[in-house]
C-alpha cells in the first residue's frame, strides 16, 4: 500500500513518518537548515505480524512546495491527512485536500496532531471542523483520529488502521495490464549507474525487462531493482521502488518521466478529459486559458480547448481538450490536477479520458457519445458502449493501448463479446448487428444494380461502400465483402462485386445476339475471327460486339486468346486434344508449334496464340522453343463434340 501525508506546513508530517518509520524523510541539506519539507520524501514500514510493505511518501506543505507534494501523491492507495491541533484548519490543508479530491483520493485517515501542546478541548473543536470539511468530499467517511508522534498517544490505533487498511486493500482493474512506472527521482549510483525511484502503476517488471523511457522514446534494460532497501526479483502494482537503469543517462531522464512496456509507448500532446473546476473559483474557466498541467509526477504548461463560446463554472465539470506544450505519456483514466498559468492556485482537474482524440471536425454528437462510453472505468462496458454508437467499428488497437490492455486480455474481451473483427495488424471491432445490417444492404444494392444495368458485369465496390456503408473505411469495407464471398453470399472479380450466378449476357437482346455469333466462331474453326470479321459479317458495330464478347467471356463460355479473337471453349478444348496428340508422340515428351501446327493445318501465328493462351491458363509451359503438358485441359476447358480417344 502507498501512503501519502497531506496537509500545511509544520503541522507534523515528517515527525509522523519518522514515528512509524524510524527514517527522516527530510535529506536535504536545505531542509535540515530550514525544518521545513522542501521535496519529497520516502519511507518504508511493514505491518506486525503479517509483513505487508507500506511505502510512505511525505510531502512538503508549504505552498511554494505544492508542484512537489503534486509529484508524491500520484498514484497513491491512501492518505494520511495532518491537522495540527494548535493550528487548525489552514490554507494547505483546504488546497491539498481539493487535490486529493480532484485525484479521485477515497480511502484514508484524519489526524489531529500535536494534542499534547493543545487542549482536549481545542483538540475536538479542530477534529469537529475536520470531519466538516471532509463532508463534501470523497473522503467524508474516512476516521478522524487524534494523537501525538512524540509522546506516542494514538500512535497504536494509527498503526493498527493502517495494517487493517493495507490487509484488505484490493486493486480493481489490474489483469491484463502492461507494465506502467511512474518516475519522481532520478539519481546516480557509484558502480551502478542510473537509478528512477518511483511507484508502479501497473502491470509488473523483472530485472532484465527491456522498457522504453516515456516521452523520450529510450529504450532501457531494468538491471535490478531494490525496494524497501533489499534487492528484488519483481516490482508489481501498488510499490514503490528503485529500479538500476541501463541504456540511459542521467541528463537523459527526470521526474515526470514514465518507464513503461514498449507497447505502451506513444506520447500525445492532445487529449480529451473530463475537467472539474474547483467550487472555490470566483470564475468560469474559458476557452483557451492556459494552465499548469500535474499529471502523473509531471507539471508541463498547457491550455485548455472548450467548445466555442462554452466555459466551465465554479463546481462544474464539463468535456474538454487539454493541448499540452510537451507530449506526455497519459492513457485512459490518469487524473490529473490543473493550476493556474503562474502556477500559484489549484483551479481543478479530472480524467483522461481518450489521450488519442481524432480531429475536431468530426460529428460532434458522434464524438460525445464515444466519449461518454469511454468514462466507463471497466473497459467491457466501455467496448460495448463504443461498438454501439460507433458506426465505423472500434479501433482495437487503440482501444487496448488506452485501457493498456495486453494481447491476451484484449483477445479474451473481444472473444467475449458479440463482434466481428476486421484486418490483422490494424483490427477493427464491429457489432455483429451492424454487419448484418450492411451485408443486407450490400445484397439489396447488387440486386437493384443488377436490375437497372443487366448488362454490367458488376458494380464497383468503391461505389457499393458509398452507397451501402460510407461510414467504413475502404479497407474495412472490402474486408466484409471478401467474406460475404467466402460465404457465397456474392462474388467478387478485382473492384466489381456482383450478386451470386448474376450473367451479364442473361437478357433477350443478348441471348439473340449469342445465337447469331456462336455459328459463326463455331464455324471459323481454329482461325477463328477476329471481332471486325465479326461485326462485319454480323452488320454489328465493334464497339458493341466487343463489350459484349468480353461480357460473355467472363461466363466461360468464350475465350479471350487475344484481345481481338475469342474462341469457344469447345473449339479450345478441340486444339488441345491435338496439342496433347503432339506431346505424347514425341519421344522427348515436350512439342513444338510446328508440330500443332502440322495437325490442324493453321497457319503458325495462330498457333503460337493459341499456346500462349494455354500458357497463361496453366495447361502449357513453355521451356524455350517447345511446350510440355502441365495439366489436363478437361477441368479448364471441359470436352468437345468431335473428340477422339486419348488412349
Amino acid at each position: 500500500m502507498i501512503v501519502a501525508t497531506a496537509g500545511h506546513i509544520d503541522h507534523g508530517k515528517t515527525t509522523l513518518v519518522r514515528a512509524l518509520t524510524g527514517v527522516d524523510t527530510d535529506r536535504l541539506p536545505e531542509e535540515k537548515a530550514r525544518g521545513i519539507s522542501i521535496d519529497l520524501g520516502f519511507a518504508y514500514w511493514r505491518t506486525p505480524g503479517d509483513g505487508l510493505s507500506v511505502g510512505f511518501v511525505d510531502v512538503p506543505g508549504h505552498e511554494r512546495f505544492v508542484r512537489n507534494m503534486l509529484a508524491g501523491v500520484c498514484g497513491i492507495d491512501y492518505v494520511m491527512l495532518v491537522v495540527a491541533a494548535d493550528d487548525g484548519v489552514m490554507p494547505q490543508t483546504v488546497e491539498h485536500l481539493h487535490i486529493l479530491q480532484l485525484l479521485s483520493v477515497k480511502s484514508g485517515i484524519a489526524l489531529i496532531t500535536k494534542i499534547d501542546r493543545s487542549s482536549p478541548q481545542r483538540a475536538q473543536e479542530v477534529a469537529a471542523s475536520v470531519k466538516e470539511l471532509l463532508a463534501a468530499t470523497g473522503l467524508a467517511s474516512i476516521d478522524v483520529l487524534q494523537l501525538s508522534a512524540v509522546s506516542g498517544i494514538g500512535m497504536d490505533r494509527l498503526r493498527s488502521a493502517l495494517a487493517d487498511s493495507a490487509r484488505t486493500l484490493r486493486r480493481q482493474g489490474q489483469l491484463g495490464r502492461r507494465f506502467r512506472f511512474a518516475v519522481d527521482r532520478v539519481f546516480t549510483v557509484a558502480g551502478s549507474g542510473t537509478v528512477a525511484t518511483g511507484t508502479v502503476f501497473t502491470g509488473a517488471a523483472a530485472a532484465g525487462d527491456r522498457l522504453t523511457l516515456s516521452p523520450a522514446g529510450v529504450e532501457v534494460r531494468v538491471r535490478a531493482i531494490q525496494k524497501d532497501g533489499k534487492m528484488a526479483d519483481r516490482a508489481v502494482a501498488g510499490e514503490r521502488c528503485a529500479l538500476n537503469l541501463s541504456g540511459v543517462e542521467l541528463a537523459d531522464a527526470g521526474r515526470g518521466d514514465w518507464l513503461v512496456s514498449p507497447a505502451l509507448h506513444a506520447p500525445t500532446s492532445r487529449m480529451d478529459v473530463r475537467l472539474q473546476l474547483l467550487g472555490a473559483q470566483t470564475r468560469p474557466l474559458k476557452h483557451w486559458t492556459t494552465v499548469h498541467l500535474h499529471h502523473g509526477a509531471k507539471d508541463v504548461t498547457a491550455r485548455i480547448s472548450i467548445r466555442r463560446g462554452a466555459e466551465i463554472g465554479p463546481g462544474a465539470s464539463a468535456l474538454a481538450q487539454l493541448l499540452v506544450d510537451k507530449p506526455i505519456a497519459a492513457l485512459n483514466g490518469d487524473r490529473f490536477i490543473v493550476r493556474d498559468q503562474s502556477a500559484l492556485r489549484t483551479i481543478g482537474g479530472g480524467a483522461v479520458i481518450d489521450p488519442y482524440p481524432p480531429p475536431r471536425r468530426r460529428d460532434p454528437q458522434l464524438r460525445a457519445a464515444q466519449l461518454q462510453a469511454l468514462e466507463s472505468a471497466d473497459p467491457r462496458e466501455a467496448l460495448d458502449a463504443l461498438l454501439a454508437c460507433s458506426p465505423a467499428g472500434v479501433n482495437l488497437s487503440w482501444f487496448a493501448r488506452i485501457f493498456n490492455l495486453d494481447d491476451e486480455h484484449l483477445a479474451a474481451l473481444v472473444q467475449s463479446r458479440d463482434m466481428v473483427v476486421v484486418g490483422k495488424e490494424l483490427r477493427t471491432g464491429l457489432s455483429r448487428a451492424s454487419v448484418a445490417t450492411i451485408n443486407a444492404a450490400v445484397r439489396d444494392a447488387l440486386e437493384r444494380f443488377h436490375a437497372e444495368r443487366p448488362r454490367a458485369l458488376g458494380m464497383e465496390s468503391a461505389a457499393l461502400r458509398r452507397e451501402c456503408a460510407p461510414q467504413l473505411t475502404a479497407e474495412t469495407f472490402q474486408f466484409l465483402l471478401r467474406r460475404l464471398a467466402d460465404e457465397r453470399q456474392i462474388e467478387l472479380s478485382g473492384s466489381l462485386a456482383k450478386a451470386p450466378r448474376h450473367v451479364a449476357t442473361d437478357n433477350p437482346a443478348d441471348e439473340t445476339l449469342w445465337q447469331r455469333m456462336r455459328p459463326m466462331l463455331a464455324g471459323a474453326g481454329f482461325n477463328g475471327l477476329t471481332i471486325a470479321q465479326l461485326a462485319t459479317a454480323a452488320k454489328i458495330k465493334e464497339p458493341v460486339l466487343k463489350d459484349f464478347l468480353h461480357r460473355k467471356a467472363r461466363t466461360g463460355e468464350l475465350v479471350c486468346v487475344t484481345p481481338e479473337r475469342f474462341y469457344l471453349r469447345a473449339t479450345l478444348a478441340q486444339f488441345a486434344a491435338v496439342a496433347e496428340s503432339a506431346f505424347r508422340a514425341s519421344p522427348e515428351a515436350r512439342f513444338s508449334a510446328a508440330q500443332v501446327r502440322d495437325r490442324t493445318d493453321i497457319g503458325r501465328t495462330r498457333v503460337i496464340q493459341i499456346l500462349e493462351c494455354f500458357d497463361r491458363l496453366g495447361i502449357t509451359r513453355r521451356i524455350g522453343d517447345l511446350r510440355v503438358i502441365c495439366k489436363d485441359y478437361l477441368p479448364i476447358l471441359g470436352p468437345y463434340a468431335q473428340q477422339q480417344s486419348r488412349a
